[in-house]
């Protein structure tokens, strides 16, 4: 796979990044997906059909043309492989989730696995089921990924703006998790339908998407791909009941902990991460580059290729000139300045943002300022981001930092 790392749950991947020269990577000894091997399998990453090719081995060892094992000698191999505690990826024997849910119609898929409709048969409730397929968990790595997305959740539990898990499940083909369900959509879709927002709006919704961020960084998490695609809406009737999801990437750090694998999604990966030397700063750069897109309707930086993305980021120039800049307030174009900086120590923290004028002041505002949506290079540049959604290509944006001080900011209380 070269220098090709894994993406999130949805199946985003990025193509290895050509570091420019003059720039140095971390020293740190934690491996890179690139250093992992896929024969690297630990007993615990094995799927049942390694399990009884295994053991079929041993049944006949000197010859692959003797007849094929009865069904009941299969049965008894298959209940071995599932009674082993080795062979769970959660670590122990669950309930089995068709006990206890029916499980219904497709609501997603992604390239570990598939988002199910499912139903409580207790009390005829309704969840969302993301049904992780075994036999790709190829690594030791893969399987410790998926244990650590569970804890997080767990870990997470009881914040009113991040997706609350049911439960977990495990049986010889998929580890299930189940979750609350979330009727209104993506709010990338919800953007691309919108164009724009105004800056009232835009300053609601990205005090969501930033007190997610405190949140988890409060407790020592670090999502590591926020994106509008995880973020969903509870109701299609309100723009601001926003749930964040998929924490599939997520880890947990301590102070001063520098993380190298370069991990993301297309368009919102900060440069400290391309420069494998980074931490929980980079969700903040994110939550800028979303609200940059919330009040332009367009991606700060895009590219023809990938390579041009990448570099535009590392030159950390961003454009407030062009429409419909001119007509943002200075104190929007001030707070994603301080959000999209270029050095992450110089970089507003999570509740710094929170504590902006920007974000109280905008939110009471009595008049909006409407943005002209009508604009080519804007609708050129949302129609990129469009057909981007799910592509390899990376994009971010960067910006001279002007201070995390002064009058910008003031703690809300």
């Amino acid at each position: 796979m070269g220098n090709t790392c894994r993406g999130s749950f949805n199946g985003k991947y990025f193509q290895g990044y050509s570091q420019p020269e003059g720039h140095s990577t971390s020293t740190s000894k934690r491996n890179t997906p690139s250093e992992r091997s896929v024969s690297d399998h630990s007993p615990s990453s094995l799927n049942s059909q390694q399990l009884m090719s295994q053991e079929f081995s041993k049944e006949n060892p000197r010859n692959n043309n003797l007849p094929a094992i009865s069904p009941t000698k299969k049965e008894a191999i298959m209940r071995r492989a599932i009674d082993s505690q080795a062979y769970y990826v959660l670590g122990h024997k669950t309930a089995n989730i068709r006990d206890l849910y029916v499980l219904g119609r497709k609501l997603g898929q992604g390239q570990f696995g598939t988002t199910y409709l499912c139903t409580e048969n207790a009390t005829r409730i309704e969840y969302a089921c993301k049904s992780i397929s075994k036999r790709k968990l190829i690594s030791k790595e893969d399987v410790e990924d998926v244990r650590r997305e569970i804890q997080i959740m767990h870990h997470l539990a009881g914040h009113k703006n991040i997706v609350t898990i049911k439960g977990a499940y495990e049986d010889p083909l998929y580890v299930h998790i189940v979750m609350e369900l979330c009727g209104g959509g993506e709010l990338f879709d919800r953007i691309i339908q919108r164009g724009h927002y105004t800056e009232r709006k835009a300053a609601e919704l990205t005090r969501i998407i930033v007190g997610v961020v405190e949140a988890c960084h409060s407790l020592g998490v670090m999502h590591r791909d926020l994106k509008p695609e995880n973020f969903l809406l509870v109701n299609k009737d309100d723009d601001f009941s926003l749930k964040a999801i998929d924490f599939g990437l997520s880890v947990f750090f301590k102070p001063g902990q520098v993380f190298t694998d370069v991990v993301g999604s297309p368009y919102y990966v900060a440069p400290e991460v391309l420069l494998k030397h980074y931490g929980p700063e980079a969700d903040v750069w994110t939550a800028g580059v979303i609200l940059y897109i919330l009040l332009s309707g367009v991606p700060p930086f895009w590219a023809e290729t990938q390579q041009g993305i990448f570099d535009a980021v590392l030159k950390g120039h961003i454009d407030f000139e062009s429409d419909p800049w001119p007509v943002i307030s200075d104190s929007a174009k001030n707070l994603i300045r301080k959000m999209l900086c270029s050095q992450p120590s110089d970089r507003l923290t999570a509740h710094e943002v929170l504590c902006a004028k920007l974000m109280l002041a905008v939110a009471r505002r009595e008049a909006d300022t409407e943005i002209d949506g009508d604009d080519l290079a804007a609708s050129v540049a949302l129609d990129a981001l469009s057909g981007l959604q799910g592509d390899d290509t990376a994009y971010t944006g960067g910006a001279e930092a002007d201070g995390k001080g002064g009058s910008e900011t003031e703690c809300m209380g």
